[in-house]
């Protein structure tokens, strides 16, 4: 399963470094970082690194880069608590809540996470790599002033801005997370540039309570936004057709250099801090959507990074390595590997997935009617008000 094993690939990049995995918020936090641990261990054992596929370092990454995207005294703040965890927390910064705690050495390791994902994107732009992942990345929410929804610096908008920078003229970002992109939305609110697609559960029900249908863009960009808020309960089906009607019209349209995207798993049905309901054989179908737009739409090249996902044991490895799989063009076998199931219950004490499936989500009736219901409005919206702008001829809807 998983992958276009049909379709010959180029290089594909998997961007790493153990020192990633300190973004750590936390004994009891949900972004635990042995996710992305447990990810690098499944893809490894997966076989899939080689052949094509390499594991390569972050790159070189300095304040002044980082300063392009957050503001000094944001950065500064961080600075200061990440070398003493008990100064004094400003609220106004985001740091020292729940969400976002301060933790020591966080302003090296969230650089690094910048560092990565500016890396993979460099390693497609430049033609290291038709595809590059940096399952450490997709810190979404991070404001140019201040730390939200567990991220501190938001490294798809670096990697962006460094796109951007090199040379790239447009830009499109898919996010999947089941939480608005909110950061990279308002990063990039009013550079016509860059387009932003958001799949997510409505803001009526989750953080962080924005990215409604009618939200397209700032006053110098209109339409640089689209977003898609769904019900919970969504299941597979409404969301891949929500994506059909909203994502590959739009990029297309848009006619990105390279195409970017956040893979966040918390869509899926069993995340504690969610409530829609697909599987990560939807992820993979995603995924298989994603890779067919950026070869035909701008020569492969595709950039992605992690994201959301706190069924750290039971989905997040199962989804980035399905979705490196079909990065790499190869498939993966149903089960996951013994090797695997033992080192994730050695790590945690919990009985590991066998299988890379799922089998099929039951959501009661009158619950994914008022899902479709929703999604429906969500997309006739994004047709009435976004894709006019970027030259898209849509019929009036009959009835």
């Amino acid at each position: 399963m998983a992958g276009r094993g049909s379709t010959a690939a180029g290089r594909v990049a998997l961007v790493w470094d153990p020192a990633l995995a300190d973004y750590d918020l936390g004994h009891d936090h949900p972004l635990a970082p042995i996710r992305v641990e447990l990810t690098m261990a499944l893809i490894r054992a997966s076989g899939l690194v080689g052949n094509g596929a390499v594991e390569v370092p972050p790159g070189s990454f300095d304040e002044a880069e980082l300063l392009r995207m957050h503001r000094p005294a944001f950065v500064d703040t961080v600075k200061r608590l990440s070398a003493d965890v008990t100064a004094r927390a400003d609220a106004e910064f985001g740091l020292g809540d729940g969400d976002t705690p301060a933790f020591p050495g966080m302003h090296p390791t969230s650089m690094l996470i910048c560092a990565a994902s500016q890396e993979a994107a460099r390693q497609v732009w430049q033609g290291d790599a038709d595809h590059a992942f940096s399952p450490a990345g997709g810190l979404h929410h991070a404001m140019p002033d201040r730390a939200a929804g567990f991220c501190i610096y938001n490294d798809p908008a670096v990697a962006i801005d460094w796109l951007l920078e090199h040379g790239a003229e447009r830009v499109a970002y898919v996010d999947v997370d089941v939480h608005h992109g909110d950061g990279v939305e308002v990063m990039f609110a009013d550079d016509p540039r860059v387009l932003t697609i958001s799949l997510h559960e409505s803001g009526r029900f989750l953080f962080p309570g924005t990215g409604h249908a009618s939200d397209i863009g700032g006053d110098g960009a209109p339409g640089s936004a689209a977003n898609v808020p769904l019900h919970p309960g969504t299941t597979g089906d409404v969301w891949l057709d929500a994506f059909d009607a909203v994502v590959e019209p739009l990029v297309r349209a848009f006619a990105p250099d390279v195409l970017v995207t956040q893979l966040g798993c918390d869509t899926h049905a069993t995340d504690p801090l969610a409530h829609l309901s697909l599987t990560v054989d939807d992820d993979a179908e995603a995924y298989r959507r994603l890779h067919d737009l950026a070869h035909e739409v701008c020569g492969g090249r595709w950039v992605a990074f992690g994201g959301g996902g706190y069924q750290v044991v039971d989905v997040v490895p199962r989804a980035w390595t399905l979705a490196f799989a079909e990065m790499a063009g190869r498939h993966v076998p149903i089960d996951t590997p013994m090797q695997w199931q033992e080192l994730a219950y050695a790590r945690t004490g919990r009985t590991p997935p066998r299988s890379f499936t799922d089998d099929p989500v039951r959501v009661a009736d009158e619950l994914r009617e008022q899902a479709r219901r929703a999604a429906a409005e969500s997309v006739e919206a994004v047709r009435r008000l976004v894709m006019p702008l970027h030259g898209i001829r849509v019929p009036p809807t009959v009835g």
